[in-house]
């Protein structure tokens, strides 16, 4: 009876501190101020302390970081991206087959004004944590804590949306307030294979002829060929022949199934001070994920995504995200759109009977995470994140590649360790930070990269 008694005003506390917390790096204190860490912290919330344990104080770690890095894409909003003319274009392009599971509507929808950008975070923000809260409670059978639950939805998200935009967010401070850094050119794929080739990194294999034409089957004479001309030749397509997946991995999926990738994602402590020497011990890998395509699948966009020990190589249960992707009215009917998933749902493949995934040990893990270290220090240790594609191919020539980068990375469900994640993110905004208020003093006028 006293804990439903005192709901209410833990609910109240926490999206206090919620709005506090946000409008301090939004328009008040942290905005115009170093970001400081522990004691010396300008942040007036959830400060840490002594009596604090480990859970506590990540925690609170963690809030600072999203409070901070939510607020300051607002000031990206308008600004240049390196991807893209303005961070807006960017968030919209991003947003636009995502929609919160159950809604049916495209977040783009939300983010193409800065003013219903910010009233939808002001205020989705709050009902979609308290009823995310109150679904598992339900689903738990009444014995999960709801002001705990709505604690981690508002202040401390830990679900695969909130980290891709954290990262995304990371990622478009620190391009802009570096002035753009050579490493972002990577996220242009034929950049990427060409340098890649260029320093000895194992990239999968594209054909140097000067293009293809295609004709369909069915459209007669001159009607129906299509000509598609190669990034070798000065064109805008990148022509590679087919990989396929090597036999290790096709036995772990049904048949017929897409390419079937290893997420990779790597940090780069390199990328804080981008004007010193970089080292391969600079760079760490957080996660992997093993992308296992569903049967008759295109790419393996559509898998279930089966978390791999990082240490050991050791597949673990799986999941999706695939409930963040439906779009349309009818997803809000009950029955249409799963709310949430849970990690460890799928220890076999379910297109196949019988078919064990979790459980199995990844070949060479070490090799694989030594490798894109080294690619990260070699071709972009100026760019925090990178999340690589992996394959291991039947190509005996190449039978581990990397089929391309992504600088606005995307953990797909994967773990990592979250000390490890938030400190290197908590170092990088001091710096950008301090970027920041040197660009304010000098009215900045940043640039758009030339595209």
């Amino acid at each position: 009876m006293g804990q439903a008694f005192s709901l209410p005003f833990k609910l109240f506390q926490t999206t206090t501190d919620f709005y506090g917390g946000f409008f301090h790096y939004f328009c008040g204190k942290g905005r115009h101020s170093p970001y400081m860490l522990g004691a010396n912290s300008t942040f007036p919330y959830l400060k840490p302390n002594k009596t604090d344990d480990e859970e506590t104080g990540l925690f609170k770690q963690n809030a600072r970081i999203h409070l901070y890095t939510l607020a300051s894409a607002f000031y990206l909003y308008k600004k240049p991206h390196y991807r893209k003319p303005s961070y807006k274009e960017d968030l919209v392009d991003n947003l636009c087959n995502v929609a919160i599971p159950g809604t049916g509507l495209p977040l783009s929808l939300f983010v193409r004004s800065k003013v219903t950008a910010l009233g939808f975070v002001l205020t989705a923000s709050p009902v979609c944590g308290l009823v995310a809260s109150l679904h598992l409670w339900v689903r738990t059978g009444f014995k999960s804590s709801i002001s705990k639950e709505y604690a981690t939805r508002l202040l401390a998200p830990n679900d695969w949306f909130t980290y891709w935009r954290l990262n995304c967010r990371v990622a478009g401070m620190h391009a802009l307030l570096n002035d753009h850094p050579i490493g972002y050119d990577m996220e242009n794929k034929w950049t990427f294979l060409k340098e890649g080739n260029d320093r000895g990194v194992p990239i999968s294999p594209y054909l140097e002829s000067p293009g293809i034409v295609v004709k369909h089957k069915n459209e007669e004479g001159g009607l129906g060929i299509y000509f598609y001309k190669n990034a070798t030749d000065g064109g805008d397509w990148i022509i590679q022949e087919r990989i396929e997946n090597s036999a290790w991995v096709s036995s772990l999926l049904p048949s017929p199934a897409p390419l079937s990738t290893f997420r990779v994602i790597t940090q780069s402590r390199a990328s804080i001070d981008i004007h010193k020497e970089a080292k391969v011990e600079d760079i760490t890998a957080l996660s992997c994920v093993f992308r296992a395509g569903r049967k008759n699948a295109a790419t393996d966009h559509d898998s279930i995504l089966f978390d791999v020990d990082v240490n050991t190589g050791l597949i673990r249960g799986g999941t999706t995200n695939a409930h963040w992707y439906k779009l349309g009215l009818h997803n809000t009917l009950p029955g249409r759109c799963n709310w949430r998933s849970f990690h460890g749902e799928h220890s076999t493949h379910p297109d196949v009977e019988g078919l064990d995934v979790s459980g199995k040990s990844v070949p060479d893990i070490k090799g694989i995470l030594k490798l894109v270290e080294e690619s990260h220090m070699k071709l972009c240790a100026d760019v925090p994140f990178v999340g690589w594609d992996v394959v291991l191919s039947a190509d005996e020539k190449v039978p581990v590649c990397l089929l391309e980068v992504n600088l606005s990375c995307n953990f797909f469900r994967g773990t990592f360790d979250l000390k490890t994640y938030l400190d290197f993110i908590d170092d990088s905004l001091v710096k950008l930070q301090d970027l920041r208020l040197q660009a304010d003093v000098s009215k900045k006028v940043f640039k758009p990269k030339s595209m």
